[in-house]
C-alpha cells in the first residue's frame, strides 16, 4: 500500500474512534436519568439480541452540547454504562464488582441500590454486608438496609449483631419475622444462646405487641432445655394475642421434648379440631404421631390433608411410606403408582414398588421397576444392584450383563462399579467361573484398576485360592500405599491363614494409621496380636471393636481370646449373646466347637 494511502487511512481510523467514544459519552449523559434513577426501583434488564453490536446500540444522532455529570466522574458515568451491557450480555460478575466500587466511591443511592441487585444475583456475601453498612449510614430512617443486615449477620453467625438490625427494623417501623433467628440458633452453646435470651427478653419489654419476638424467644428457651421458662412464655403470649396453629404446635413440640407425649398428643387433637383446615398443623400432629410408633393414627391424619386437597403429592407420598412401614403393601402400591402417573416423587415411587414385588417375591415385576430407577438419583445405585441380583438368581445372566452395559455407555467409572457389582451377584449364586471372566475382561480393558482388583481378590477367596488373593493384594498395595481396605485384608488373611503373623501385624497396622476408628481393622490388630500371643492387647482392642461394631464375627473372636484366657465363663457369656442376636452364625459355632466340644 503507497505510503499516502496509509496515512489517509489511519486518519480516517482515528476518526472513527473518536467519533465512536464521543457517540458512547454522549449515550452516556441521555442514559444517566435513566439507568441511575431507574436503579431506585432496580427493573429488570431489557433483553438485547444475541446479534446486537455497541455500534447498533449507539446508532442515534446527539447534538454536541456539553454534558452536565452531576456529581460523577465521566469515567464513573463510563464505568456504569459499560457495566449495564456487559450485564446484559452475561457478564454479571463483572457488572456486580464495578456496581459495588462505584456504589463506595460515589455514595450514591440509586448507584447502591443497583449493587445491592446485583450482588444478590451472584451471591457476594461481603458486598452485601459492606453496602448495607454504607446503605444504613445514608438512610439512617429506612427500615430496609437494615432487613437487608439482619440476614447477613444471621447468615455469617453473628447473630447478636442480626438481632440489633432485627430490632432497629421494628424500630423504624418495619415488619420483621424473628422466627428466622431461631431457626440458625440450634447448633449454638448454651453460653451463647442464653445471652441471647436475655436480648430477646429485653426485647419483648420493648415490643411487646410482636408475636415473631415471643416465638422466637420461646423457641431459644425451648433450644437451651429451659422447657419451663419456655412454657410460662407461651402463657404469656397467648394472654397477648388470639391462640394460632403456630402457638399450638410449638407448646406440643416442647412437652414432647419434656417427655409428656400424652399431654403433647392431647393438645395436636384439640389443636386440629379447632384448626380444621390448617395443614402444617395437621402434619405436625401426624408427625408427633409418628415419633410415638402410632403410624395408624398419623396415616388417618394425612388422609384428612389429602381428602381436602386430592393435589397435594408430598401428602400422598408421606401416606404410601407409612402403609410400606405397616406392610400394607398392596394400598402402598395403589400410591406409588398414582405419584409416577402424576409425575411425582418418580424415581422413589419406582424404586419401592420394586421393594414391595421384591418382599411378595415377584422378581420380575421387581426388576422391571427397579430398572426404572434414574442415573443419578438417590436409590439409583442400590436399584440397580438389586435389578443385578433377581436377574441372576433367575439365570438372566446375559440380560443383566447387558442391562448394566447400557445404563454405562460412555461412563468408565460406572462400568467399573458394575462390574465389581455384577461379579459379587455371580460369585454369591454360584456362577465363579463367570464371575472369573467378567472381572479378567474387565481388567483387560482397565488394567489395574484397584476396585476390580479387589473384587478379583474376593473370588479368589471364594475359591480358597490365597495365592491369588496375596498378588492381587500386594498389586493394590503397589499401586495404592495408603489402601486400609487391602492392608487390612491382606494382613487378616496371613493372620487367620498362614504362620506369618509378623508380617500381618505390620500390615494391619499400616491400615489402622490410615482409619484409626475402623471396628474391622481394629478386630483384625486384635487378631493379629492374639497369634502373636499379645492376649491382653488383644482383648483390650477386641471389646474396643465390638462396641462399635457388634458384629457376630468380632464376637467369635472376643470369646476365643477370653477362653484362652482362661475366662470361660466371660467366653460362654459373649457367644451367648450373640447367637440369640445371629443364631445362625456359622463362626461362633466354629469357635465353640473347636475350643469346647461338649
Amino acid at each position: 500500500m503507497p505510503h499516502q494511502q496509509a496515512a489517509t487511512m489511519l486518519l480516517l481510523e482515528q476518526n472513527r474512534v473518536n467519533s465512536g467514544m464521543r457517540t458512547l459519552i454522549s449515550l452516556a449523559g441521555l442514559l444517566l436519568s435513566g439507568i441511575l434513577a431507574g436503579c431506585a426501583s432496580a427493573p429488570p434488564l431489557p433483553d438485547v439480541p444475541e446479534d446486537a453490536t455497541l455500534a447498533g446500540a449507539v446508532a442515534i444522532e446527539v447534538e454536541p452540547e456539553e454534558i452536565d455529570y452531576g456529581s460523577f466522574t465521566e469515567d464513573q458515568l463510563y464505568q456504569a454504562i459499560i457495566s449495564e451491557l456487559g450485564a446484559q450480555r452475561g457478564q454479571v460478575e463483572d457488572a456486580s464488582e464495578n456496581y459495588f466500587d462505584l456504589a463506595m466511591a460515589t455514595r450514591d443511592l440509586n448507584i447502591l441500590r443497583r449493587a445491592v441487585q446485583f450482588a444478590s444475583v451472584t451471591g457476594d456475601m461481603n458486598a452485601l454486608m459492606q453496602l448495607g453498612l454504607l446503605w444504613s449510614e445514608l438512610e439512617p430512617d429506612n427500615p430496609q438496609p437494615h432487613l437487608m443486615l439482619s440476614f447477613q449477620f444471621l447468615e455469617n453467625g453473628s447473630f447478636d449483631q442480626a438481632l440489633s438490625h432485627m430490632a432497629r427494623v421494628i424500630d423504624l417501623g418495619g415488619d420483621m419475622d424473628f422466627s428466622a433467628l431461631a431457626t440458625r440458633t440450634a447448633r449454638l452453646d448454651p453460653r451463647s444462646r442464653g445471652m441471647l435470651i436475655e436480648n430477646l427478653r429485653q426485647l419483648t419489654r420493648e415490643f411487646g405487641y410482636q408475636e415473631s419476638i415471643r416465638l422466637a424467644l420461646v423457641q431459644l428457651l425451648a433450644q437451651n432445655r429451659e422447657f419451663e421458662d419456655a412454657l410460662l412464655e407461651l402463657q404469656l403470649l397467648v394472654q397477648l394475642v388470639e391462640l394460632n396453629p403456630a402457638i399450638v404446635l410449638l407448646q406440643a413440640q416442647i412437652l414432647q421434648s419434656m417427655g409428656s407425649s400424652d399431654q403433647a398428643l392431647r393438645l395436636m387433637r384439640n389443636g386440629v379440631r379447632e384448626f380444621d383446615d390448617d395443614k402444617s398443623l395437621r402434619d405436625g400432629y401426624a408427625r408427633l404421631l409418628i415419633q410415638n410408633d402410632n403410624y395408624a393414627a398419623a396415616r388417618e391424619q394425612y388422609q384428612i390433608i389429602v381428602d381436602q386437597n386430592p393435589q397435594d403429592w408430598e401428602t400422598l407420598y408421606s401416606i404410601a411410606l407409612l402403609d410400606l412401614e405397616m406392610e400394607d403393601f398392596e394400598r402402598a402400591a395403589r400410591s406409588f403408582t398414582q405419584l409416577i402417573g402424576v409425575d411425582q416423587h418418580t424415581d422413589e415411587s419406582q424404586y419401592y414398588l420394586g421393594y414391595i414385588y421384591e418382599q411378595q417375591q415377584d422378581y420380575a415385576r421387581a426388576i422391571e421397576h427397579y430398572r426404572q430407577v434414574r442415573i443419578g438419583t438417590n436409590n439409583f445405585l442400590a436399584a440397580q444392584q438389586q435389578a443385578t441380583r433377581f436377574s441372576i438368581q433367575l439365570g438372566e445372566l446375559d440380560d443383566a450383563h447387558q442391562w448394566l452395559m447400557n445404563q454405562a455407555r460412555g461412563r468408565s467409572q460406572l462400568e467399573i462399579l458394575f462390574d465389581t457389582i455384577e461379579s459379587g451377584m455371580l460369585i454369591q449364586h454360584g456362577y465363579t467361573s463367570e464371575a472369573k471372566e467378567l472381572l479378567d475382561t474387565a481388567l483387560n480393558k482397565f488394567p489395574n484398576e484397584a476396585d476390580l482388583l479387589f473384587a478379583r481378590v474376593l473370588y479368589f477367596d471364594s475359591q480358597g485360592n490365597q495365592a491369588g488373593s496375596e498378588t492381587d493384594l500386594h498389586q493394590i498395595i503397589r499401586m495404592q500405599p495408603e489402601d486400609s481396605r487391602a492392608l487390612n485384608h491382606l494382613g487378616y488373611m496371613l493372620a487367620d491363614q498362614t504362620t506369618r503373623y509378623a508380617e500381618a501385624l505390620e500390615l494391619i497396622e499400616r491400615a489402622i494409621a490410615i482409619a484409626p476408628d475402623d471396628p474391622a481393622i481394629i478386630d483384625s490388630l486384635a487378631w493379629a496380636q492374639y497369634k502373636l500371643g499379645q492376649y491382653e492387647e488383644a482383648l483390650q482392642n477386641l471389646r474396643r471393636a465390638f462396641a462399635a461394631f457388634p458384629d457376630h464375627e468380632i464376637a467369635s473372636h472376643l470369646g476365643e481370646v477370653l477362653w484362652m484366657m482362661g475366662r470361660q465363663d466371660e467366653a460362654t457369656q459373649v457367644w451367648r449373646d450373640a447367637l440369640e442376636i445371629q443364631p445362625d452364625s456359622d463362626l461362633i459355632r466354629e469357635a465353640i466347637d473347636r475350643l469346647n466340644p461338649s
